[in-house]
């Protein structure tokens, strides 16, 4: 154990949490000393059971005074469901206001802090974290690295830029949770039917914080965010983790959000994502289980293309989501150690897997 170990909570086993337990267990620079979950179920169990690993001595709780009492330098924040930040910005006040600090894979809107779409709970999380002298940090993947980091270091080479565009293409027939992949995303409906994302301004929200978090790097001003959405239906039945698409029915989901810069658009994110690789085949596609793309029309012209993942996409989503988990416990170091407040990967070093190689 280092003399710097930085004691550290887990919030949630889901694929996210389940990930960081083992890798937070694993590292000689973190111990970890508690685990909370929200099933009864799980509760009293193993944390290394829990997230498919040997037992690791640490039994998981749903009391988060227990978790707070134990006075960990950081907790990594992994909760999903359809609650989202309702369910979780109360927690991150409690732990923030306690002087713990917050890495979190759930609040997707928080990758850049300023552009968040409720001015008031992120006043309330930013006076919680000067209040408690603890910072908070939300990465990912997608949004995150692929749509900050990854696009802003290709553009270090940059002469001149007329758009730069991030895209994940992705394969979600693993994603088990009917109501969001149906109701909100459209899948397995006919194209009649208008999901949430479909919902005036809720793409241009969505995407508003990498877009803007992009801008602040490159020094521009965004005018306003443009979104659109579009889909292509399956001619065949394709079973999925949620049940049966149809025949006729949605099967490729494609969302663009367009940040205006000098009346056009230059900062693009772009999402693709199929219930199988043959839907909408005039789309960029990937035989990976993730790949995320960064081209930048400008001098010089930029292609790049990262690949998560085994070719054919064996490991069914589990390569992102270990990417996902690995951006925030990287990350514990230099959270723990920056000044407090509401944190982008702007405000951090390149946040380096110290003991990977452990």
């Amino acid at each position: 154990m280092h003399a710097d170990t930085k004691r550290v909570v887990v919030w949630s086993t889901g694929g996210v949490g389940s990930i960081a337990i083992d890798a937070v267990h694993r590292r000689s620079d973190l111990e970890l000393v508690g685990v909370w979950v929200h099933s009864p179920d799980k509760v009293g169990r193993d944390a290394g059971e829990l997230s498919g690993h040997e037992p690791i001595g640490v039994i998981a709780t749903d009391d988060a005074d227990e978790l707070i009492g134990l006075r960990p330098d950081c907790a990594v924040y992994a909760a999903s469901g359809p609650e989202r930040d309702a369910g979780a910005v109360p927690d991150y006040l409690r732990l923030l206001e306690a002087g713990i600090n917050v890495v979190s894979t759930t609040s997707t809107s928080l990758v850049y802090p300023p552009a968040y779409y409720s001015p008031d709970w992120r006043d309330q999380l930013e006076a919680a974290a000067k209040s408690g002298d603890a910072s908070f940090y939300a990465s990912g993947i997608f949004p995150g690295f692929g749509s900050d980091q990854l696009a802003l270091l290709l553009a270090t080479q940059s002469k001149k830029i007329r758009c730069i565009k991030a895209t994940e293409i992705a394969l979600n027939d693993h994603y088990p949770v009917a109501d969001i992949m149906m109701n909100g995303m459209g899948f397995g409906h006919p194209l009649a039917f208008e999901p949430m994302l479909k919902t005036p301004g809720f793409i241009e929200m969505a995407w508003k914080a990498p877009i803007y978090l992009m801008a602040d790097g490159l020094g521009v001003e965004v005018e306003e965010v443009r979104g659109a959405f579009d889909r292509r239906l399956t001619d065949r039945d394709i079973e999925v983790a949620f049940g049966t698409i149809k025949a006729g029915t949605c099967g490729a989901v494609l969302t663009r959000a367009a940040g205006v810069v000098n009346g056009r658009d230059a900062i693009v994110i772009e999402h693709i994502i199929r219930m199988a690789r043959d839907v909408a085949p005039d789309w960029p596609a990937s035989e990976f289980d993730a790949t995320y793309r960064v081209d930048i029309d400008g001098d010089p012209d930029i292609h790049c293309a990262m690949n998560l993942g085994d070719a054919e996409g064996h490991g069914a989503g589990r390569a992102a989501m270990a990417a996902t988990a690995m951006r925030v416990v990287n990350a514990i170091p230099y959270v723990v150690d920056a000044p407090a407040g509401l944190l982008s990967s702007l405000d951090l070093p390149n946040t380096l897997p110290r003991h990977a190689f452990d």
